[in-house]
């Protein structure tokens, strides 16, 4: 961590830390148990209890903590590129019935931040997908017509508020931004008034599908109830192989004040450089927060100050000089054909639901997947069900490229990681802040040496499926290239999908 790119820390989590709840210390009863306490699963268990049903949230870390605790809050149905080819793969009404869901999704978030009273910094701004490469302008000026096609008001534009030039856009109006923890937990606060059951520090390690389902936790206490849905960003239960087609992805965000006259209202997003996305929030009368996004990559794959270094230098390059206030990073799963996976757990599922696959668009997302999750439940089917379900075939046409491609990455790490020369030396080589996977005899080992010096030595097989992990210095955590499970210094969960911690060994 630098001075330059800011604190590690989440200006959504630092600037509404919200009141802890506790954890679930007996067994419970109700008609539906959502694991995982993000927008997908917040929203889920609102629309849940509007129905009249007892509902319980069950949070391995804090309420709207993990994925949406760090996003960048950006409400809306345009997504980069997707319509063009939606139209493409799923025909105009494929295109037409996401650009319906994903718009309701934010006329719903409209509601209730109006309804419930909800101080959440709302503001509608438009949405933009541009490009700086003339090349990709018949690209850009495709999606125009594909979004506009599908519904939304959507315009092909050369113009925009941003200090630096663009060779063409796509424009959405009437779309939101929002501080995203000030939404959720008034949401929370409004569930636990309407006889909802909350608990943070829960971790679900068990599900038996039987009538009525059975959750079991890792401190040992039973959840029953008629319907589970899996709201936890990637599948703690994976029934139905969807590993296979959910590949992670993380991105970093840097903040930085600037002055509000020349502060961009609109949210902005392109995929090139490595995707760079922007948008601004309020701060006071005279300052908004800049907060810039950019540089993905897979887990464990990246030297992640590097990647700070740079998306730091392009924001300064295109701003001036700027004092960054916060940095962090965010994890998303993308789908192999784009579409999230939001419906039944698996073919055989009668009561067990999961969301998944939102490829970084998960507030809107996860409040769509609310209202058709708590439609599934009371027996109704959305027009859009059939999109975002689950169990839908693997397409050649839509996936085998996308799918092929992870599977070999897949293949490549569980396989060659274990081939290649790893680092050599011993654990006294680690300097405060380092750590390797190194080999202990016929043993490998994940081996950190934390700030003020004290070494920990843990299995460097992930707990999800055993492929090795490796070490993200910027952010102190090791992480599987696999499937995206993020672990502490000490063996500890950070992000799923394992839910068991990497064992502790010795030298």
């Amino acid at each position: 961590m630098t001075e330059r790119t800011g604190a590690q820390a989440s200006y959504w989590i630092e600037t509404a830390p919200g009141l802890p709840r506790p954890a679930l210390t007996e067994d419970l009863t109700v008609d539906v148990a959502v694991i995982g306490a993000g927008m997908a699963g917040l929203s889920t268990a609102w629309e849940v209890a509007q129905g009249g049903r007892s509902v319980a949230v069950l949070e391995a870390g804090r309420l709207a903590g993990g994925v949406t605790g760090h996003t960048t809050a950006k409400l809306t149905a345009l997504h980069t590129l997707v319509y063009q080819r939606l139209r493409r793969t799923r025909g105009a009404e494929g295109a037409q019935l996401y650009a319906r869901s994903q718009t309701e999704a934010l006329g719903r978030a409209a509601e209730l931040a109006e309804r419930l009273g909800i101080d959440c910094d709302w503001e509608t701004a438009p949405a933009y997908t541009y490009t700086s490469d003339p090349d990709r302008v018949p690209a850009l000026r495709a999606e125009a017509e594909a979004a506009r096609e599908a519904g939304l008001p959507a315009e092909f534009v050369t113009d925009t508020e941003l200090p630096y030039p663009v060779a063409g856009a796509v424009r959405v109006t009437g779309q939101a931004q929002f501080h995203p923890r000030k939404y959720l937990l008034a949401l929370a606060d409004a569930l636990e008034q309407r006889g909802a059951r909350l608990y943070e520090h829960t971790r679900v390690v068990g599900l038996d599908e039987s009538d009525p389902c059975r959750l079991r936790t890792e401190a040992g206490h039973t959840v029953t109830a008629r319907d589970v849905v899996v709201a936890t960003h990637y599948p703690i239960f994976d029934r139905a192989m969807l590993f296979a087609r959910l590949s992670p992805r993380r991105e970093l965000v840097l903040t930085a004040p600037i002055d509000a006259a020349r502060a961009p209202r609109g949210m902005y997003i392109t995929p090139e450089e490595n995707t760079r996305s922007l948008r601004t929030a309020p701060v006071d009368d005279g300052t908004r927060l800049l907060i810039v996004t950019g540089e993905h990559f897979t887990p464990g794959t990246a030297d992640v100050e590097e990647h700070f270094t740079r998306l730091a230098e392009w924001a300064t390059g295109h701003f001036g000089p700027l004092d960054f206030s916060h940095r962090w990073a965010t994890q998303d799963n993308d789908s192999t054909d784009t579409v999230p996976l939001v419906g039944p757990l698996h073919p055989a599922s009668r009561h067990s639901y999961v969301a998944s696959g939102f490829g970084g668009w998960g507030l809107s997302g996860g409040i769509m997947a609310g209202l058709l999750l708590s439609a599934l439940i009371d027996g109704r089917e959305p027009a859009w069900a059939g999109l975002y379900d689950p169990r839908r075939v693997v397409s050649v046409v839509r996936e085998a490229p996308a799918f092929v491609k992870h599977q070999a990455q897949i293949a490549q790490h569980f396989v060659a990681d274990r081939l290649a020369p790893l680092a050599g030396g011993s654990a006294d080589d680690l300097a405060p802040g380092e750590g390797a996977v190194i080999r202990v005899g016929v043993h490998l080992r994940a081996v950190a040496r934390d700030e003020v010096g004290q070494l920990r030595a843990l299995s460097a097989r992930c707990t999800h499926l055993g492929c090795l992990v490796a070490f993200n210095r910027a952010e102190q955590a090791w992480e599987c290239p696999c499937h995206g499970s993020r672990f502490g210094l000490d063996g500890r969960v950070l992000q799923g999908p394992a839910t068991r911690p990497l064992e502790r060994r010795d030298l």
